[in-house]
């Protein structure tokens, strides 16, 4: 395989009030700047004005080993965003070279920021390293998902080469919150281990930081956001944090895992957001 040249592909966004430009309480794009393959199509407002819904879009439609991606984004106090991506996201076989992605959200004093991508798939073989830091400012909150797919299932692919790794960290007033790291590097005991993919292609992980959880809560997502009749081997677990909560799923579906996640998404967005979950028309 010959990989083609490396992009060193950068986004910057912020979003703000409009004040007296517009109607009282709006969100508006206040900075945008793009570097390709990377960029952002035009904001919607599908929920009113006081809430931006935005779309990321990575124009080579994948990444490939040497590509170095950054994405830098800013809201400002009492502002809020829902962001998610247009398609899936494909990391393809490296010949050795390293793809990096660095994610830097930040989230002003009373702003929610709802971080959502579309799916990612890691070929067999790839080699990605991912870094992510979200600074919360005083009554921020921030909510997200990730949802993994190694090897091309659909082809028989296993992930038993390759690499991929990632670095999360959620801060509030220069205190951590949350810190996460995985790595998987491909081979046979990464797919069959049971402290790895256990035979499983799909991992998927939750997280509301910043909004605290009553404790009654997570018994009551437990049984309300579990599918009744789950796949084989599916594994659901919901941890409540002392500033948020966190979910994990592993298991062989990802329209499964995906149902899940939105699932908890609608279920907590009351308690942190005070509106209903609204449809958003990218995820069909």
């Amino acid at each position: 395989m010959v990989e083609r040249a490396a992009w060193r592909g950068r986004l910057e966004l912020a979003f703000g009030q409009r004040g007296d430009r517009g109607t009282p309480g709006s969100v508006a794009v206040t900075h945008q700047h793009a570097v390709a393959p990377l960029k952002f199509q035009r904001p919607f407002y599908p929920e009113g004005p006081d809430l931006c819904h935005g779309a990321l879009l990575h124009t080579a439609g994948g990444v490939v080993g040497g590509d170095r991606l950054d994405i830098d984004i800013h809201l400002g106090p009492n502002t809020n965003a829902l962001l998610t991506t247009v398609a899936a996201t494909k990391l393809y076989r490296s010949t050795g070279a390293i793809a990096r992605q660095h994610t830097h959200l930040t989230v002003g004093e009373g702003a929610c920021l709802e971080w959502f991508p579309q799916d990612a798939i890691a070929f067999r073989g790839c080699n990605f390293e991912q870094t992510t830091r979200i600074d919360l400012a005083a009554g921020a909150r921030w909510c997200g998902w990730e949802l993994l797919r190694f090897g091309r299932t659909a082809r028989g692919e296993q992930f038993t080469a390759g690499r991929w790794r990632s670095h999360l960290e959620v801060w509030q007033d220069d205190q951590p919150l949350w810190v996460d790291l995985q790595t998987l590097e491909g081979s046979d005991d990464t797919w069959h281990s049971p402290n790895h993919l256990k035979g499983c292609p799909i991992i998927a992980t939750f997280a509301l930081l910043g909004a605290p959880c009553d404790r009654d809560l997570i018994p009551h997502l437990r049984q309300t956001t579990i599918p009744e009749n789950p796949s084989p081997n599916a594994e659901f677990g919901l941890t409540r944090l002392p500033q948020g909560l966190l979910g994990r799923y592993r298991g062989p579906s990802s329209l499964e895992a995906r149902q899940w996640l939105q699932t908890l998404w609608r279920s907590l967005r009351p308690h942190y957001l005070d509106r209903p979950a609204a449809p958003v028309r990218l995820w069909g």
